[in-house]
């Protein structure tokens, strides 16, 4: 969500948040100086771009600022939005209707006297819009848009998620005439719309052309309803035969656009193929998904090195209880997935509630968004093992983790207890994962840590972090200090694999 890169091409400059929040400010002056309907419309598009930015990110940041920013909007834009509508239909009925017809008369005196009050309103709302409050947002949102940079995977991901969430509305459209689907259906397009602009404004430099028709040819549908809907609150008495030619007329315009709509995103040809083949398929979805929950872990992690450090321990004591097999139970397949993803998350909580932080990170991500390429039962894993990394062990007597099966609780317990022994390793003076291995005797697992501090204190805060592992292995494990390893240099890695069939970068 960059502000200020540029994207060649008859888009040109990509116009991020800063941009349109300092429009919104410049198209406010023009409403309160004249308000007509292009000042009108470029208000109401300067609000909404911003608004739409807002709402995205809230999905991944949950600071307060993003819904005050919406907040602060909310009013003028609702406003702008009744005397735009207004003034749209007021179009409409003139292009549909001769000078002469009743229902034309009858429909222009009621809008312009609505259209004239509601200009009165719009501009009492305009004055009394708090400029310092925005400004002193846009200051601190900047910052925060970087959270998801433009054109990278966790923008890919949060775009996608908005393309599917617009396919299922498409499904429901397609089954009914009803006005209400259509609507739904063109909000849906909407927010799809305005995130690829916002957050790929490379691939909208490709798509914004098809987008704003397919945009278009869905308001133009929503407006016949409100058309026809406007014409039957009336109760004049005008004779049924001008009644059903204004039902003919709207009718005829609404089958053409619904008919334009199918042409275009029905089929294999279909635009919806076309994006959805430009967003992450495979492997660079997964690589997307775990971006997208980057971005979270960023936004709520104020000791991300420290998070880092004990993500590497936990999935380097995984991959060594793994090459020795000592994870029964249940299926290793996957579960690396959800130990990754519960590694970059895990100390979400202490930005959300630091007095109860496993637990309101697990409620803060029961209530997000499934992100795509995650299925809801992994998902409700990854939130039973990042409350049970620390605190309260796991209990069958926990409504949650009660009501799962067996081989689930298994899952939880072990990843969750994985990650507790790598908190305490790091506590105990562990900052790399370097050198670390488990070795698998008869009796028990023993696992070689280098640089582990031995003291009482030590030896104290060890054998309470590997307790939950040991019993959910059902072997005990013996942690054994070995010499610090020299520090070696390691590159940072890339955000994107290199193409897009490439596995995410190893753990």
């Amino acid at each position: 969500m960059a502000t200020a890169s540029t994207v060649p091409g008859s888009h040109g400059e990509h116009r991020g948040l800063t941009y349109w929040m300092e429009r919104t400010l410049k198209e406010l002056e023009k409403v309160r100086t004249a308000p007509d309907p292009d000042a009108v419309h470029d208000l109401r598009v300067a609000l909404r771009r911003c608004r739409s930015v807002a709402s995205v990110m809230e999905e991944v940041d949950p600071d307060p600022a993003w819904p005050e920013m919406r907040k602060l909007g909310r009013r003028i834009f609702r406003q702008l939005g009744e005397l735009r509508d207004t003034q749209v239909l007021e179009d409409w009925v003139k292009k549909l209707s001769q000078e002469t017809d009743p229902i034309r008369q009858r429909l222009l005196g009621t809008l312009e006297a609505r259209e004239n009050e509601l200009r009165e309103a719009a501009l009492r709302v305009a004055a009394k819009f708090d400029q310092k409050a925005w400004k002193k947002l846009e200051r601190a949102l900047r910052v925060r848009a970087r959270l998801v940079p433009a054109d990278r995977l966790a923008a890919e991901c949060l775009a996608l998620e908005r393309l599917e969430s617009a396919k299922e509305l498409r499904a429901q459209a397609m089954r009914t005439e009803k006005p209400t689907a259509w609507h739904e259906l063109r909000i849906g397009v909407k927010r799809f719309r305005y995130t690829v602009e916002s957050l790929l404004p490379a691939r909208y430099e490709a798509w914004g052309d098809d987008l704003k028709r397919l945009q278009d040819l869905l308001g133009d549908i929503h407006d016949l309803d409100v058309l026809t809907a406007t014409i039957e609150e009336g109760g004049a008495p005008e004779p049924d035969e001008v009644r059903a030619a204004w039902a003919e007329r709207i009718t005829s315009e609404r089958h053409h656009r619904t008919e334009t709509y199918r042409q275009l995103m029905l089929g294999k040809t279909s635009l919806w193929q076309t994006w959805r083949q430009g967003l992450p398929q495979g492997n660079r979805l997964q690589a997307a998904a775990m971006a997208r929950l980057r971005a979270t872990a960023k936004a709520l992690d104020g000791s991300a090195h420290r998070t880092a450090r004990v993500a590497q321990i936990a999935m380097k004591l995984y991959n060594g209880l793994a090459r020795a097999q000592a994870m029964t139970g249940f299926e290793v397949k996957g579960t690396r997935k959800l130990l990754r993803a519960a590694g970059r998350l895990h100390a979400i909580g202490s930005g959300l509630d630091p007095k109860r932080p496993q637990k309101a990170a697990r409620d803060y991500l029961r209530d997000m968004v499934v992100p795509q390429g995650w299925a809801p039962e992994e998902w409700e894993l990854l939130t039973e093992i990042i409350r049970y990394h620390r605190g309260a062990l796991p209990d069958a007597k926990h409504k949650a983790f009660g009501r799962l099966p067996q081989e689930q609780q298994r899952i939880i317990a072990t990843l969750a207890g994985i990650l507790r022994l790598a908190r305490v390793l790091r506590k105990c003076g562990v900052t790399s994962a370097i050198g670390l291995r488990v070795e698998k005797s008869v009796d028990a697992l023993i696992v070689q840590v280098p640089s582990l501090e031995e003291s009482e204190q030590a030896a104290a805060r060890l054998a309470a972090g590997k307790y939950l592992l040991e019993s959910s292995l059902g072997r005990p494990l013996i942690l054994k200090a070995l010499p610090a390893i020299a520090k070696v240099v390691e590159l940072p890695r890339r955000e994107e694999p290199p193409t897009q069939d490439t596995a995410a970068a190893s753990d």
